[in-house]
């Protein structure tokens, strides 16, 4: 009788060699990467996640790249990686993070990015001082960017992938300040005719994840539609959406949803842009309409929720009528809505710039 061997039975030696045959990628070696690096030095490092460090290097060519680097005491790192390896490899898109290649060399398991020198949306967003940079037409210049990556991902690419880590951590900027969406190692892979799926291993992050996937372990396009439309009320608010706490409201949403029934949608906009020279009539105007696609996105229902080609033909479209939005989901749910989680989920949860990953069979 024989038996499937699964990658947690696997020699470093057989998991390596199992990605070489099944990556399409340049391979760079240990030492090539590690002189891009300068022998993975501090002054070098430019974070950290729950796979490991990440560092800028510079190719012997003069490329500037981020380089991902799986820690050894990551377990569930090493799926995460391949995962992401195997897929990013095959998307090419202006507003997704591009792989550069990877290296799998002295039990060393790299991911070589483009690198990406304004880091990530988060640190601009929710710095007071970096969030003036933001002005309403880059904010709008980012949150269609990143609809438009939603939308290759869920519709244009080669296959119907679902992000399930969209956050403003994983929003990255480059020197222009345009968004590229990065972090696959949570992305899942749907069938032509498959729309929505199910597990009992909830991964993702706090204060982005849909009721139904937090709740119920169903992910579909619509949860990253969900996901998309708490980015964009941050970006337009600068605030989280988690640790939220103004008047009644225990999280942005439900503080948007306040201010949308009093008709007060532009009250909304971050304090940052009222001096903006950038911030015209015409801008003033628009904000609610963002307001409105915003909580489109994020009601409880995912029938109710728009596609992300309905939103980007909105966001393209002033003259494009939009219908009135139902309550959100959490609407009453502190900003941390562990609490409102099932007693016996098991997994752990990362706070806004970590994730913790499980990574089940498909």
């Amino acid at each position: 009788m024989s038996m499937k061997v699964e990658d947690s039975e696997l020699t470093e030696s057989d998991r390596s060699a199992k990605v070489k045959k099944e990556v399409k990628l340049p391979l760079f070696s240990f030492e090539s990467v590690a002189a891009a690096t300068n022998n993975f030095s501090d002054e070098n490092k430019l974070g950290e996640g729950g796979f490991g460090p990440v560092y800028k290097g510079t190719l012997f060519n003069g490329d500037e790249v981020a380089v991902k680097r799986l820690s050894r005491r990551s377990g569930q790192g090493w799926e995460e990686l391949r995962n992401e390896a195997l897929l990013i490899a095959k998307l090419q898109h202006n507003n997704l993070v591009r792989l550069l290649g990877c290296c799998i060399d002295r039990n060393e398991k790299m991911l070589i990015y483009e690198f990406m020198p304004n880091k990530s949306l988060d640190l601009f967003l929710f710095d007071a001082t970096k969030k003036q940079m933001l002005d309403w037409g880059t904010r709008v210049r980012i949150i269609d960017g990143i609809a438009q990556g939603i939308l290759y991902l869920h519709q244009y690419s080669r296959f119907r992938i679902i992000h399930r880590d969209l956050k403003a951590s994983n929003i990255l900027l480059d020197s222009h300040m345009n968004p590229k969406i990065s972090d696959f190692g949570l992305a899942k892979i749907f069938g032509d005719n498959e729309l929505q799926a199910n597990t009992n291993r909830i991964v993702g992050t706090y204060g982005y994840m849909a009721p139904e996937y937090a709740l119920e372990g169903l992910f579909s396009v619509k949860s990253d539609v969900f996901s998309f439309g708490v980015l964009l009320l941050e970006i337009v608010s600068g605030k989280k959406n988690t640790g939220f706490y103004q008047t009644s409201s225990f999280n942005l949403l439900g503080y948007a949803w306040d201010l949308w029934t009093r008709n007060s949608g532009l009250d909304l906009m971050d304090s940052a842009l009222d001096d903006s020279d950038n911030l015209s009539n015409n801008s003033l105007h628009t904000v609610p309409r963002y307001v409105n696609i915003g909580l489109l996105c994020v009601q409880e229902s995912p029938e109710d929720r728009p596609t992300m080609s309905d939103v980007v033909s909105t966001i393209g479209n002033d003259t494009v009528s939009l219908p009135s939005p139902k309550p959100p989901a959490f609407l009453k749910v502190r900003g941390d809505y562990s609490s409102s989680l099932p007693s016996t989920s098991t997994e752990r949860f990362s706070v806004n710039v970590m994730t913790y990953t499980i990574l089940e069979a498909r």
